[in-house]
């Protein structure tokens, strides 16, 4: 039986903090996971520039709240969960979360949490597991799911290469040069066709 696996931001909406580097003027937010392969680093990093621009859990819930899923992209996994079950693996945060799901159909999504102090200001996350990408997927393994993963960035080549199937969306070409092995798409119609052939073996 399969489950397919889905990365977030990048592959079904745009990336949260790239919205939000534009809106608040902040530019150097715009580095994600695509950049930076250590997600406690980046984060940890992220923080502190919120801080020092006194910026919290409001100003990027009011950001998330006018981002809308990519072109396509609600069609593509209302198609998908048709064909099989979905899961959307994705280390943002529930408190950022909710809006985007809503616009997607209420897809099953495991993520993390924030620490937020009092008024507002995101002091830490919690991360659900290390690794959790991957550690999922092995769960998911261990039940008796054979799993297909997608994903666009450093943080989800874990998942992707420890499952049965895997493929890249809309990655980086340093990303996708250094795994020639993973098929690579760029459009929701061949990714779906990806997901399909792989159904069907």
């Amino acid at each position: 039986m399969y489950i397919a696996c889905l990365d977030l931001e990048g592959v079904l909406v745009p990336e949260i903090w790239i919205a939000f580097a534009e809106e608040s003027g902040i530019l150097e937010l715009r580095r994600t996971t695509r950049d930076e392969p250590d997600y406690s680093k980046l984060m940890n990093w992220r923080i502190k520039v919120l801080k020092e621009h006194g910026l919290g859990l409001k100003e990027i819930q009011e950001t998330i709240s006018r981002i809308d899923p990519l072109p396509g992209a609600k069609d593509f996994l209302d198609e998908l969960r048709r064909m099989t079950q979905v899961i959307i693996l994705s280390d943002t945060f529930s408190e950022f979360a909710y809006p985007l799901m809503e616009k997607l159909g209420f897809p099953t999504l495991f993520c993390n949490s924030l620490e937020i102090s009092d008024n507002g200001e995101i002091t830490g996350f919690k991360l659900r597991a290390e690794n959790g990408k991957l550690r999922t997927v092995e769960a998911l393994q261990s039940i008796g799911f054979e799993t297909i993963a997608a994903g666009d960035s450093y943080n989800d080549l874990a998942m992707i290469k420890a499952s049965k199937r895997g493929f890249l969306f809309r990655s980086t070409e340093k990303i996708i040069a250094d795994n020639p092995d993973l098929p690579s798409f760029t459009t929701y119609d061949d990714f779906l066709a990806a997901f399909k052939n792989a159904l069907s073996e």
